[in-house]
């Protein structure tokens, strides 16, 4: 079996503007490296299609999905928050990312590969059950552990978020759902300022200072996760991979190289081949400098490539 990539060029079209951070190039920076690698012809490269509105509504309720549709504007730019900009082509590539989520957690879990990256735009671990903020619109991650529990019926999976920032959408959404064992590290006090002490039994929270180190995080990450997933024995783990929490990223303040990446990866495979059937599903979220970002993500993609 493989791992799959999933894109499409349709999302590229949403565009907040060349000074935004969350621009269309950060994807092009991704294939664009990959290009040069071997893995270019290993991956199984997957067209996603939209996501549908019942499959939306198993984590948005209707009302809040009405409102982004009479938000988005026929031209220009309509802003959800301070950061967050709608176009005329943002709710279709919202779908199309959300619906790659849903695409790779069927394909994984019916054995027609053995992982997925989604390399999508816009993101989603800021996307609250009724709020848009932090660049996203629909929370993908969410919505793929959703799919797994209700259509595949799996009782039990994993959301690990490595991004700099917290997935306060995720939280806001999975917070209780013992179902769902969602293990964080982020960047504390920093953006969004929600949800860190949410006392949820399901979320493990690792709030971690500025210019933390990488071998404090590694301490951290390991201390804090790895006997807790292992206990809780997931059988698909979902990945909110941020790579903002790279040194040489603007958004972020942690010290973390592209190794560091690896190495979490790997955690993450070795639970997964000890409970999941090596079921992974990974999804891209934060990332802002172009060259540490793409060479992260192929970081990443080697390690759950080399699953056999």
């Amino acid at each position: 079996m493989t791992t799959a990539f999933f894109s499409h060029d349709d999302g590229n079209k949403h565009n907040m503007g060349p000074e935004h951070p969350e621009r269309p190039e950060r994807i092009a920076a991704i294939q664009s490296y990959l290009a040069d690698t071997a893995l270019a012809q290993d991956l199984d490269y997957v067209r996603p299609d939209e996501i549908t509105r019942d499959q939306l509504l198993t984590v948005h309720p209707e009302s809040y999905l009405k409102q982004l549709d009479m938000m988005q504007p026929t031209r220009g730019r309509v802003f959800t928050d301070p950061d967050t900009a709608m176009t005329p082509d943002t709710l279709r590539a919202a779908r199309l990312a959300a619906g790659a989520n849903i695409q790779a957690v069927d394909m994984v879990m019916s054995s027609q590969i053995t992982n997925a990256f989604v390399c999508a735009r816009p993101p989603g671990h800021h996307a609250e059950r009724s709020k848009s903020m932090g660049f996203c619109f629909y929370n993908n991650v969410a919505l793929a552990a959703m799919r797994a529990l209700s259509f595949h019926r799996l009782e039990r999976v994993a959301i690990i978020d490595f991004d700099v920032h917290q997935g306060n959408g995720t939280v806001d959404i999975v917070g209780g759902d013992e179902r769902i064992l969602m293990c964080s590290s982020f960047q504390h006090p920093f953006y969004p300022h929600t949800h860190v002490h949410r006392q949820a039994e399901n979320i493990i929270n690792i709030p971690l200072p500025a210019d933390c180190s990488a071998l404090d995080y590694r301490h951290a990450v390991e201390a804090g996760w790895l006997k807790l997933l292992q206990n809780f024995k997931p059988q698909l783990i979902l990945i909110s991979a941020g790579f903002d929490a790279h040194k040489l990223d603007p958004m972020g303040e942690f010290n973390l190289e592209t190794e560091d990446f690896r190495w979490i990866t790997e955690m993450l495979t070795s639970v997964a081949k000890d409970h999941a059937n090596d079921r992974i599903v990974s999804t891209l979220e934060g990332g802002y400098h172009l060259k540490a970002l793409a060479e992260s993500v192929a970081t990443h993609l080697e390690v759950l490539h080399a699953v056999r």
